[in-house]
Formats: C-alpha cells, structure tokens, sequence
C-alpha cells in the first residue's frame, strides 16, 4: 500500500492528477482533501480560481433520453470492450469496425447500427456491490454520502427541468420500465418521481373502472361538481386542492386512446424485437416519444448480467437467441434502427450500461466471471459521432491506458450524469437552494470546482 505520511493511499493515482507543480498541487489536494470519499480527491490538474469563472455550455443536442440499466455487471470484455483470447467462443465472431472490436456473432443486430454508436472504454465504477453501484450511477453520487438520503434519480432531475416543455403533459416526465423499485425523486414534489410500468403490449394497465366507463363518467364529474363548489367557498384545504390535482393528472391517463395506443403492440411487433421483456419496453420507449406526451427520460432496467457461472453457455451464448446477450441485441439494434428511421435518434441520448463489469481473460472455475470495476458503455443518438471508441485499456481490459476525453483520467458516474445533463441542454452545475438539509443541493457533486463534467468527446 503506498501510503504517505498522512495515511493515505496512492496505490493508481499518478502524478498528473496533482503535481504539476508542488505548491499548486499541495493547495489543491489540502483544499479538497475533506472530499476523499470515494475518490472525490481525483482533480484536474488547474487551479480552482480559474475553472470556477468558466461558463458551462451544455451541447443542448437531445430532447429525450433513453437509459438502460444492464442490472447485475456485463463482462466489458465479452461486450463493449471485447477482448479476444483462447476463452473468447469462436461463435463471437470478434470483428473489427475501422479498429473497434465488436462480438459480431453475440451482437449482429446492433452490428448493423454502429455508425449509430460509440463505445466509453474508459469508465471505472466506484464500488463492486450491487446495490450501491447500481444507486451511485442512477444519483450520481456516493449513496453513503450525506446528501444520498435526498438525491432525486437522474431522471427527476430531467422532469424537474424539462417537464414543464412539453406541450401535451398526459405522461409523467420520467418513465421507468421493468424496474419495480429503486431511487426516486428524493426530496423534489412527487409530480417528477418515476412512473413504474412493466409493459406487456395491451395497454397501459389499471386505467378502467371496474363499473365501466359510463359509471365512471358520472362519479367523475359528481366529483367535479363538488370540487368546484368547496373551490370557490375557500372550505377546501391545501391537501385537498393537491389531492384533486393529482386525480385530474390520474383521469388523463384513463381511457384515453392515445395513451392506449402508446402501450398497445401486436405480435409482430413483439418478434420483431425479439419477444422479452426488454423488447417490449423498448418498444415502448419509442413509443413514449414517438407519442410526444410528455415524457422526457425513460429508463429501462434489464437484467441477468450477474454471469458468475457458465458464462458462454448461458447469458453470452451466440447460438441461443433467448440468451440474456442475444435479447439485448435484437431488442437495442431494433430500436436504435427505428428510432433512426422516424428521425428520432438525433434528439434522442440511449446509454446502455451496467453497475460495474466483470473479471478479465479466462473465466472462474464455474466457467463465469465476477465482479470487477473496470467497465463501458454504449452511447447512441444526440449527434454524437458513432463507429468509434472513447478511451482504450490494456490488453486484459484491467485498466484504462488512454482515458480518450478532455479530464485524461478514468470516467466515473458523476461524469456519466453530467453527460445526460449536458446532451439534454441542462445546466450541470446547477446548485439548488431548497434541500431541506439546507446544505444546498448539487445536480452532479463538486462540478461546480469542475471536479466532474461531460464527456464532450463523444461529439467529436
């Protein structure tokens, strides 16, 4: 352990994070030294003085974001960062695109989409438990830190503020599909908390009354009636109000033939994206926005990427097409194609990646791979310039050697949530003053002294 003579340890940090000069580098790492946890130490090498008068500039590309969340880890080296070796199967078919290697055989949908996408070689996940890396990445912080207990999800933040935008607000401004559960809005108004659905092609569930539409009518406008009465008499307190508000926005979702039609596909429809639970939330993602109804951030949770054993047999078989790798491909290639051909791709950000990845070269004696924090992502649509890859690592996939963006150091999860921020035209270092810890609220910790901040090398 290279430990100095205040305990701390060293062990990968190099000279070029702090030491460009002793006297700017002791200001520096003393300055912000009380923001060690979890690596909040690593700074670029310029004074704090300097970045702090810089004016942010959001590349404003996207109107939408899709965000999957691959729920258990996929091994970066069988996937987006493939690396070949006795262990790769021959079925993979490694293919290089222009110098990105790709499991051509594992992926051939999304093959045919790669001028469609770029591949962020260069991300290192803070933690290698589940559900703390899994929380890290969808607030954007350490999960153990101070603030976490109110952390809103990214995609409140998003609802927060682009909800408003839209036109037609039938929909909530942030959709979860196939999640269940998990961060929500923190301490924002529940109007931008998640919208939890796990579709399945017949419409959107529990939007009908048990007595039938005509019933429903009449004790919906009995309601009206009385509402308005005790409105007006100033009888109606200001829970009630916000009571009444919440049903009005419940009543626009029920039989309601455009929001029907956005949670409503057919067989075909279903195949086409390969007939799994994450081919029929991507097909409603495209939905969602092709329907323009107000929503704004949909995530998709998939899992089954926690390949401790028989990994090639399994999760990552080429040959099964019901295999967890294969569903991803044929449901993602499908999307991103469509989406391309409706126009839509342009001002729409898909990232696609996991809490972490997955141990190197050949696999454990249960023919699997464990936890690791070295990872990558998939990034799609928003004008970013695909068939490329952001950052390489060294032969094994262990560790970043070109880290491929403007910071020239491992991309972590606060740079990935500046990066939706920013493509979305959001202000990523936005401090709120409202937190009920009156502490004041960051959208991304410490951007503000430029700590963190947007991968800006995906648009080239």
């Amino acid at each position: 352990m290279a430990k100095d003579k205040f305990g701390l340890d060293w062990t990968g940090v190099t000279g070029r994070h702090f030491w460009k000069g002793p006297q700017l580098g002791r200001r520096m790492f003393f300055r912000h030294l009380g923001a060690g946890l979890g690596g909040y130490f690593l700074m670029p090498g310029r004074p704090m003085e300097t970045v702090a008068k810089a004016a942010v500039r959001t590349q404003g590309k996207a109107k939408n974001c899709i965000f999957i969340l691959m729920n258990g880890g996929p091994s970066h080296t069988d996937t987006f960062d493939l690396k070949v070796g006795a262990w790769t199967p021959a079925a993979f078919n490694a293919t290089s695109y222009d110098g990105v290697m790709w499991p051509q055989g594992l992926f051939p949908k999304l093959a045919e989409q790669i001028d469609n996408f770029a591949l962020v070689r260069s991300i290192k996940s803070w933690n290698a438990a589940h559900g703390l890396a899994q929380s890290w990445l969808q607030i954007g912080r350490n999960p153990l830190s101070g603030l976490s207990k109110i952390a809103p999800h990214i995609g409140s933040i998003v609802a927060l503020e682009l909800g408003a935008q839209s036109a037609n607000r039938t929909m909530p401004a942030f959709v979860s599909l196939n999640t269940g559960n998990g961060p929500a809005q923190g301490y924002l108004p529940p109007e931008h908390a998640p919208f939890y659905v796990n579709p399945g092609g017949a419409g959107l569930a529990n939007t009908t009354h048990f007595d039938g539409q005509p019933a429903y009518d009449r004790r919906v406008n009995l309601l009206v009636d009385m509402d308005t009465e005790l409105r007006s008499s100033g009888e109606l307190g200001a829970s009630a109000i916000e009571n009444a508000k919440w049903g009005e926005a419940a009543r626009k979702l029920m039989y309601n033939p455009e929001v029907a039609r956005t949670f409503t596909f057919d067989n075909t429809e279903r195949l086409r994206y390969g007939n799994s639970g994450f081919g029929s939330a991507c097909i409603t993602a495209k939905n969602l926005l092709k329907a323009n109804m107000g929503t704004r951030f949909v995530q998709i949770t998939v899992g089954g990427w926690d390949m401790h054993t028989n990994i090639y047999t399994g999760g990552l078989n080429p040959g099964n097409v019901n295999s967890v790798g294969r569903q991803f491909d044929t449901a993602l290639g499908t999307l991103l194609g469509d989406l391309k051909q409706d126009g839509m791709l342009d001002q729409t950000l898909v990232v696609a990646m996991g809490e972490f990845g997955r141990t190197l070269s050949t696999p454990n004696q249960t023919a699997g791979r464990d936890h690791f924090l070295q990872q990558a992502a998939l990034v799609a649509g928003a004008g970013i310039q695909g068939r490329r890859a952001i950052g390489s690592t060294d032969e094994r996939g262990g560790a970043t050697i070109e880290p491929g963006w403007a910071r020239e150091r491992d991309i972590r999860a606060e740079d990935l949530e500046a990066t939706i921020y920013s493509a979305l035209g959001i202000d990523w270092t936005t401090i709120r003053r409202d937190d009920p810890l009156g502490r004041g609220f960051e959208y991304v910790p410490f951007s503000s002294q430029d700590l963190y901040g947007p991968i800006d090398s995906l648009w080239g």
